[in-house]
């Protein structure tokens, strides 16, 4: 690889690091503020007036609980409603409705800010569905992880409560006062840098050497906003943000990827804001971000590095990546789409190298929290922050608190059952997907295309992005299938709301406790010790649960 190619690689990754690092103070204080405020603005007001909601009463965490499950079942059905009667819909294109597995899966994946696509998106949605449906649960199931990692949060900051705030004024205050402020902001920024945004079909233009080509249109950049944004993921188009029309320029990239990891790089901050010690935020940030470095760096290393006489005379591992974009722009864009919950895809993460290719995979074993998913890596830090107090307790003898609040068994229990939940879940539909001989024979005949261990690390990819609600893929999986569109959506469905509901449990019994006073005996959770800790818990757990699969898939097609 050049110089050149790498100096303009570091100029990239350097941009996004200094922008974020501008961004850490200023939209985490506003975040805490949204969440922490008494006061209802006036069309928050109406909408509670509409759907019968008294924002000053608050709810314990099993009410809440039952809110975010009703929410989001009701925007299954809407958004599977849509899909099946799309054709008398106007702006459908022609469409017909989808069919119904592939309406299942899809309705379950947006209403679980997982995004995962079976389909080409060009050529199944109209804009009414992308819009009505899609678009918008891209603005409330990211919502949904703000007001679940908010609930925790307060968990953590109140003493003898009985309740944990209310889950429609969180809800509400998430997109009207955070996601679309900064969606409007973003959408107009990428309008101007050339993102498609009409409601004008498919249209015939005559090509250079004569012929016609069919190019479809659609509101692309105000969807490519809050995708992005809400690290939700689904692509308008197939090509996803590998896409000219969603994607255009290096500096669009790089403004995408700002966009998918600003909202989960501030939740620390405010986190600390809200329990009132800002160094815990620092602490959590600082796990995040060695866990990213380290991530991207060896990714992007491992792909410039690519073995063999077709990438070294490319200058690098180039198959299933964009020219625009070079190495550093995809594996950017690919460590910071897995390392959250985003799923969006600047480059075909099945063409990565072997090794280069599980560095994703493993991202999203990890959990998604470094820096996670709007909420969700919060939470998801904070989950294994308890874990790691309980082991530091157990290691040199100190008593299991953080910030203020006893780790007994019910937390230990019900953080345990939380770090379980991913993993049965992948797992079993990779050994099911394989176990099952109906299923087998269906796999190898219609799903997978190439057979053999890199087979098996497509399935293992799928049921993986599927269970942490990431939504990227191996591309080479021939994913709408009845099995995989059924599996996928229930792994989509358990890998959302079980962690959700054990995150709200854990809040209620932090919050229904009185704050114990720090001791000599108590675990100091913001120095460097710590920080250290709770990355060496949160890779080992992974490492433990995960190794033996991957000895199977990537490393075993990686070390041939």
């Amino acid at each position: 690889m050049d110089s050149s190619s790498i100096w303009a690689g570091i100029l990239q990754a350097a941009t996004v690091l200094l922008i974020l690092g501008l961004l850490y103070r200023p939209l985490g204080d506003w975040i805490a503020r949204v969440y922490s405020s008494e006061r209802d603005a006036r069309v928050e007001r109406g909408l509670y007036r509409v759907v019968g909601v008294d924002p000053r009463a608050e709810q314990t965490w099993r009410a809440y609980a039952r809110g975010v499950l009703v929410f989001s079942l009701v925007g299954v059905l809407f958004v599977y409603a849509l899909q099946r009667f799309q054709a008398v819909l106007p702006y459908s294109l022609g469409l017909p409705a989808v069919p119904e597995g592939l309406a299942f899966n899809t309705a379950v994946s947006f209403v679980t800010n997982t995004n995962w696509q079976s389909y080409s998106p060009e050529l199944t949605m109209g804009y009414t569905v992308q819009l009505a449906g899609l678009a918008v649960q891209n603005f409330v199931s990211a919502a949904v992880g703000m007001a679940v990692a908010v609930a925790l949060v307060r968990g953590f900051a109140r003493h003898g409560s009985a309740t944990i705030g209310n889950f429609w004024v969180d809800l509400t205050r998430g997109i009207t006062r955070i996601l679309l402020p900064l969606a409007v902001v973003a959408a107009i920024a990428l309008m101007v840098a050339g993102v498609v945004q009409n409601v004008n079909g498919f249209t015939e233009v005559a090509t250079v050497s004569g012929g016609t080509q069919v190019l479809p249109g659609g509101p692309v950049a105000s969807q490519e906003a809050i995708k992005e944004l809400g690290t939700n993921g689904g692509g308008f188009f197939n090509a996803n943000s590998a896409h000219p029309f969603e994607n255009p320029t290096p500096w669009t990239n790089v403004l995408e990827i700002l966009l998918l990891l600003a909202i989960p790089v501030a939740m620390p901050r405010a986190f600390g804001r809200m329990v009132g010690d800002d160094r815990q935020g620092y602490a959590i940030l600082a796990v995040m971000a060695g866990i990213a470095v380290v991530s991207i760096t060896a990714v992007t290393l491992l792909e410039a590095l690519g073995q063999g006489t077709a990438p070294q005379l490319a200058g690098g591992a180039m198959e299933g990546k964009e020219v625009r974009y070079g190495i550093f722009g995809s594996t950017l864009f690919a460590g910071a789409t897995t390392l959250t919950s985003t799923g969006a895809v600047n480059s075909m993460h099945d063409s990565y190298t072997a090794l280069g290719g599980m560095i994703p995979m493993i991202n999203m074993m990890l959990g998604e929290v470094a820096p996670g998913g709007v909420g969700s890596g919060l939470y998801g830090m904070l989950i294994l922050a308890v874990i790691a107090v309980f082991v530091g307790g157990l290691l040199v003898g100190r008593t299991p608190e953080y910030l203020g609040k006893k780790i007994g068994p019910t937390q230990i229990k019900l953080a345990s059952l939380y770090i379980l939940v991913t993993p049965i879940l992948v797992l079993s539909g990779t050994a099911l997907s394989f176990a099952i001989p109906a299923v087998r024979s269906d796999m190898e005949s219609t799903s997978i295309w190439n057979p053999g261990v890199h087979g098996l690390s497509e399935v293992l990819y799928a049921f993986t992005s599927a269970a942490n609600n990431n939504g990227s893929a191996f591309a080479g999986l021939t994913a709408n299938t009845p099995w995989l569109n059924t599996a996928l959506g229930v792994a989509m469905l358990l890998g959302r709301f079980l962690p959700i509901v054990l995150v709200l449990a854990l809040a209620g019994s932090l919050a229904a406790q009185e704050k114990v006073p720090a001791t000599a005996g108590t675990l100091p959770t913001h120095r460097p010790q710590f920080v250290g800790l709770l990355a060496v818990v949160s890779v080992v757990i992974t490492a433990l649960t995960y190794f033996p699969v991957l000895t199977l898939g990537p490393l075993a097609e990686g070390l041939v």
